[in-house]
Order: structure tokens, then sequence, then C-alpha cells
């Protein structure tokens, strides 16, 4: 052990170790940083400096915060794919696909993609197919801008860097400015919506289900054809996902 320990790159580890607490810290001061680490805090600055320019970490607008940048958050694991989450989401899932009747799915966001990691098919002889594993892109679907939403700006920012937004149907949001405006809304009212924007004639709508930090956070999502996903519809299920969410057990102790 004393030989592997001297093999060790303090400035390296110090960053690693650093790096590792956006695991558990949506947000970090260079105080805080170095409090955490026990390191001096110019110590701690010029080691979020060096992760802010090669992208593991994103300033905040004050200058005095730190964020996971897009780097980190590509490497990520996606949140849902555990057997214990995996479990404790049958009963959601059941739940919402009985009260809507329609393809529900999770969903995690990696980098500028959500994951569908999860679901439950409709049984309606038109509707969406489950995708589980499929990535979409996460400015195009309810679950990924229910999940963008969640981010700061400056995340967001960094992970969409030019304005232009690649297009996947005609009705896609293709701007930055237009993505960031949506998230506003999304975040006064809790939900996402995408009329035909990722897949032409099918709607869906999504509201957060789990996670407290990017690493860890899930969207529970709706998919429907368009003629059953009116907008008093994705309302209504958007009620109905927000009660199936509220059955997510805690994991035991």
């Amino acid at each position: 052990m004393a030989e592997a320990k001297s093999y060790i790159i303090e400035s390296l580890d110090t960053g690693l170790r650093l790096m590792r607490l956006f695991l558990t810290h949506d947000t970090l001061s260079v105080t805080a940083a170095a409090r955490e680490l026990e390191v001096a805090r110019s110590t701690a600055h010029r080691v979020l400096s060096t992760l802010e320019a090669r992208g593991f970490a994103t300033r905040d607008a004050s200058g005095r915060g730190y964020s996971a940048g897009p780097e980190l958050v590509t490497l990520g694991r996606p949140a849902g794919y555990g057997p214990d989450i995996r479990g404790r989401l049958q009963a959601v899932l059941d739940a919402a696909a009985t009260a809507t009747g329609e393809t529900i799915s999770t969903a995690a966001l990696i980098g500028d993609q959500v994951i569908i990691t999860d679901g439950r098919e409709s049984s309606h002889p038109v509707r969406a197919v489950l995708e589980t594993g499929r990535a979409h892109p996460a400015h195009a679907t309810s679950a990924g801008k229910v999940l963008l939403a969640q981010l700061t700006t400056e995340q967001v920012c960094a992970l969409y860097p030019v304005e232009r937004l690649p297009g996947v149907t005609g009705r896609t949001l293709v701007s930055r400015a237009a993505l960031l405006a949506e998230l506003v809304r999304i975040r006064t009212l809790g939900r996402a919506e995408s009329a035909g924007e990722s897949v032409e004639g099918m709607n869906a709508v999504a509201v957060p289900l789990a996670g407290n930090s990017w690493r860890d956070r899930l969207a529970l999502m709706a998919t429907m054809p368009a003629d059953r996903g009116t907008a008093s519809a994705l309302a209504q299920h958007a009620v109905e996902l927000r009660r199936a969410a509220g059955l997510l057990s805690h994991p035991s102790a």
C-alpha cells in the first residue's frame, strides 16, 4: 500500500477527488471545495479552473460557484439502470400506464441526449412504441426538456455551445434562445410537452420523477399519437404522472 501511494500524483488526486464531489453537490464554491478536500483555497481555485478549461466543470453567472460540466455529465452512468431503482420503479410504471392508457417511459439525461431506461407499452392498436435503451436529442423530447430544466442556465449553455440546434422534425426547437425560454416555462409548470418535435404525429408529456442531483435524476413520460395527445389530455396526463411518481419507494436503509 505504501508503494502504491508513492506513485500518486497529488494534484491529479485532488482533481479526481473534486470531480467526485459533483456526484453529491449540484454546485460548489471555491471555499466549499477547499473545505471538503481539506486543501488551501488557492489550490481548490486552481483545480476548479483546470476542470472548467477541460469541460469537467462549468462556472455559474455569478462567477462564484461551479457545477458539473458537459464532459463530466457525459461520463456519468445513466440513472435508472441499477437493479435497486429498477425494482422500485415497477409500481410507478404500472400505475402510470393504467392511469393514462398510453406508452410510459422513464428517461435519464446523458449530455445532450436522453436515454429511455424502462417503461410500459400501451395496449391501444395505434400507439407509441417503447424504445428502451434508445437515445434521443434531449431538446426535442418532453423527458429531455424536463430534465434540462433542472440544470442551471450555464450547464445548458455548456451542453449547447452554439445558438443553432439540430432539427429532428419541422417542429423541433432549433435555437438555444428558444430552448432556454421553453425551460423557464417548464420550471414554472413543473412539466414539459413535446408536440411532434421528436417524431411526427406523436405527442408526449413528462414530469420529474426522481433524483437530487444531475447524476441520478429521472423523468417519467407518457407518449401517444397526436389525435389523443391534445393540450388538455397532456395536462391531465401530467397530473396522473405526478400521482404515479409519488408512489416511488425510498431505498431500504
